[in-house]
């Protein structure tokens, strides 16, 4: 289970402190990354296979849509940590090629005395849980040198893997948009998969070579994100939300959005601030 602190949104993603006392299973978001320890028991992330320590000495950067996890010792104290959502369109403008674009590259970030700094102010912002004029500029700096660090540290790649990372499937390119015209049905991977023309193993294998994820994961994603919106701009109630997106109830929604973003619904709504 987890409490947020505080969420904050801004012009380009969203920070926000959480209290983690349990583990959270693999999931994934549309939005990059970035996760910081600021007390507590230390944890461990795996972030696409990688083992990330959480603690003073380093930080973990996640791509949109990579797949992640979180560890943490059973019993104690729990975990504090500043999580950052960077919309996929700041690596877009932000990126000097296409080959970094929407990527971090590589996993681990370095506490460096610049990034602790600006983690510092960016918690500063969100444990005084009032709209700032300084939240953009924060958020940006702390993801900025996180971004500029993680090329960095990247491993070379062959060329065949930067081409190979440009060009999708057209069935997997097909089945990105059935599920983004029907996040709100139950629709079978089965039948998911007959609809692009492949078999259910096939399917779900090259979705994950092409994308990183399977698609449950993705679909996943995107409900989570549509009820995040929800919740931000309409007035619509938890229950509501929940039946709209296809729960056939308020507490499968609820137990749903809190496996997938960490706190319930209500909670998120509660602790959240556009800025």
């Amino acid at each position: 289970m987890a409490r947020a602190i505080s969420v904050h949104h801004g012009s380009f993603g969203r920070a926000t402190i959480y209290e983690l006392d349990k583990p959270l299973t693999t999931h994934a978001h549309r939005e990059g990354h970035l996760i910081f320890y600021l007390g507590g028991a230390k944890g461990q992330l795996t972030v696409g296979g990688t083992e990330v320590p959480l603690d003073e000495t380093s930080a973990a950067a996640i791509s949109p849509w990579e797949p992640h996890s979180f560890d943490r010792p059973s019993g104690g104290e729990p975990s504090f940590a500043v999580t950052l959502y960077i919309k996929p369109m700041w690596f877009l403008e932000n990126s000097k090629s296409a080959e970094f674009a929407l990527n971090f590259g590589a996993p681990k970030i370095h506490m460096t005395p610049a990034v602790e700094t600006w983690v510092g102010r960016l918690a500063s912002v969100l444990l005084d849980n009032q709209p700032s004029d300084h939240f953009d500029g924060f958020l940006f700096e702390t993801t900025q040198e996180c971004f500029v660090q993680s090329w960095q540290e990247a491993p070379s790649r062959p060329l065949l893997n930067s081409v190979q990372r440009k060009f999708s499937d057209f069935r997997v390119r097909r089945s990105l948009r059935v599920m983004q015209e029907r996040y709100t049905e139950e629709t079978p991977m089965d039948e998911l998969a007959r609809e692009v023309g492949l078999s259910r193993p096939h399917f779900f294998k090259l979705f994950k070579m092409q994308m990183g994820l399977t698609p449950n994961l993705y679909l996943n994603m995107l409900r989570a994100e549509h009820a995040i919106d929800d919740l931000m701009t309409t007035s619509k109630s938890v229950t509501e939300i929940g039946l709209d997106l296809g729960f056939a109830s308020q507490a499968s929604f609820t137990r749903f959005f809190t496996s997938n973003v960490g706190i319930p619904p209500t909670d998120y709504r509660r602790v959240a601030h556009f800025v």
